[in-house]
């Protein structure tokens, strides 16, 4: 959603859902199993506790795209209409995706859950965006400690692969700097 409806520089490694309303997961997943294996070959499917899984390939030989749908509704409010589209093709799809607010909370949560570098590279795109800081002062902490915790071979590669390649030295000379910044700011309280 960031890279499609809001630009930012770094490409996705795979596709993330919500719903937006109560669904039976059960029969979701046999439903989108069936329509998915008509015109790809689905290399792996999962119906997990809390989340479904797929993986895709269009023809043997291209790349896979994972699917991730959280069996979650969204948050209420946390979502509205937006414009996808990429520089790359011609077509705009309306879509309905996350608030950019909705999104940083997510982004905080997935940050310290999982610890990776991505996650905080959108942090820091969605700071430099202007979205409110919202987080506790606990949360704060464990972000500058994730932050803290990255290696060099963090930024070279995991985050190197998927930046712009414009980007790249920029994140390998100054890592999570306007980020660290931004969350030490005194105003971060309000």
């Amino acid at each position: 959603m960031l890279r499609l409806c809001h630009e930012l520089p770094r490409y996705s490694l795979d596709m993330d859902f919500w719903f937006a309303k109560d669904t039976d997961f059960a029969e979701f997943f046999d439903r989108l199993s069936g329509m998915l294996d008509k015109d790809h070959k689905v290399t792996d499917s999962w119906n997990k506790h809390y989340s479904i899984l797929v993986e895709l390939q269009r023809a043997k030989g291209s790349p896979k795209l994972k699917i991730e749908l959280r069996k979650r509704v969204a948050a209420r409010g946390g979502a509205e209409e937006k414009i996808a589209f990429s520089p790359h093709f011609p077509r705009q799809v309306l879509v309905h995706g996350f608030t950019l607010k909705q999104m940083f909370r997510n982004k905080v949560e997935a940050l310290i859950d999982r610890g990776e570098i991505r996650d905080a590279f959108d942090l820091e795109f969605l700071a430099r965006k202007g979205v409110a800081r919202d987080f506790t002062k606990q949360e704060r902490g464990e972000i500058l400690r994730a932050l803290e915790g990255f290696k060099e071979s963090d930024f070279k590669v995991k985050l190197g692969s998927i930046l712009v390649p414009e980007l790249r030295n920029y994140y390998r000379k100054n890592r999570f700097r306007f980020l660290e910044e931004w969350l030490s700011f005194e105003q971060w309280k309000k």
